[in-house]
């Protein structure tokens, strides 16, 4: 059922987000709360209809052993011809745009399906299987159950790579695999092991993970430490060294969601969620400066209606009538999902940087 709730005045001087110096915080309530899952609400994505952006969908994972991944419109109503039911603990969703298959380019929805060690790939937005029944992932591994996965699109030749991360995994810096899709050439996707990477503090694990296709970074949380950046083509040179460890302070208990809001080509902002202080903490997608494009310090902290908010999803570029600045999705504890616009949260960046 849809549910349309007030905007409530934004706190601070102007609602505007502050520096971590000054601990100014703002406070946003959702445009919309989703029809309920039936078990256990985790991870969101978003779909967007370039052709007619009202009709975009949100996709929503079900975490249960008898899990589903759930299609609501804009409204928040589920649309249960789309939905996918039957699926073994699905942990996380992300989408991509534009894979060469049989000569067309489509759409696709990713989604780790837990207990049976693999992916599940759907067309969208008919939410058609082309994965042959699955696809297995971390093969040979001791520690094979997946949950994080974001797609990478390389600029350069279009070629479309998932990267998952996974329940246990090793220290030794192959936490996380990252697999180059490929057309079968009988109408389905298969996958292929691209590389390995990533550190592990060994504290928690690590779920959360987001890309930015423009700047070719990818990020991921490791949970109760921090947020881990690379590069996201797994061709650069050197591409397995860390670039950056943030937001290790200021976090009430684990690092959960992470996703990318652009605001422009470079600028922008990283969104961490601090799930058990239900607030959302901001840094800035193109670093301090010119100098150092790896140092993202806090720049803003949101506080949502949404209840220990772990997969967060946003969407500049989804423009309608009620979100004229996009779509904001965030997990909520109690079953839901909650839409909130970007507009609400003001962009207090500086001018864009040509630096990457």
């Amino acid at each position: 059922m849809k549910k349309v709730l007030p905007i409530l005045a934004l706190i601070g001087v102007g609602g505007i987000l502050a520096s971590c110096h000054n601990n100014i915080e703002q406070t946003i309530e959702p445009l919309a709360v989703t029809d309920s899952v039936r078990h256990d609400s985790e991870d969101p994505a978003i779909w967007i209809n370039k052709e007619n952006p009202s009709k975009s969908l949100v996709l929503a994972t079900d975490k249960h052993k008898d899990g589903a991944l759930y299609v609501f419109d804009l409204e928040g109503k589920a649309i249960h011809k789309k939905t996918i039911k039957g699926l073994a603990r699905p942990n996380n969703v992300d989408v991509g745009y534009g894979f060469p298959l049989n000569g067309n380019n489509v759409d696709i929805a990713v989604v780790t399906e837990r207990l049976e060690n693999r992916i599940r790939i759907f067309r969208l937005p008919d939410m058609t299987a082309i994965d042959n029944g699955g696809v297995p992932v971390f093969q040979g591994e001791e520690y094979n159950a997946p949950m994080g996965i974001a797609f990478y699109k390389r600029p350069s030749d279009g070629k479309m790579y998932v990267i998952v991360s996974r329940k246990q995994g090793p220290t030794d810096g192959t936490y996380l695999w990252q697999y180059l899709l490929e057309d079968s050439g009988n109408g389905y996707i298969t996958a292929h092991k691209a590389r390995a990477f990533g550190q592990w503090s060994g504290q928690q694990e690590i779920e959360a993970v987001a890309v930015d296709n423009e700047l070719g970074y990818v990020y991921y949380s490791d949970e109760c430490v921090g947020v881990r950046k690379y590069h996201a083509d797994p061709e650069t040179p050197d591409a397995n060294r860390e670039l950056s460890l943030f937001a290790t302070k200021g976090f009430a208990e684990d690092h959960e969601g992470v996703a990318i809001w652009k605001t422009g080509e470079t600028d922008g902002y990283i969104i961490v969620s601090d799930q058990a202080a239900g607030k959302l903490r901001l840094y800035p997608r193109n670093g301090k400066d010119l100098h150092e494009p790896h140092k993202h310090e806090l720049v803003g902290i949101v506080q949502t209606g949404a209840k220990e908010t772990d997969g967060i999803e946003a969407a500049a570029e989804l423009v309608t009538e009620e979100y004229p600045s996009g779509l904001l999705v965030a997990m909520s504890d109690d079953k839901t999902y909650h839409y909130y616009s970007l507009k609400d949260i003001p962009d207090k960046q500086d001018k864009p940087r040509q630096s990457h």
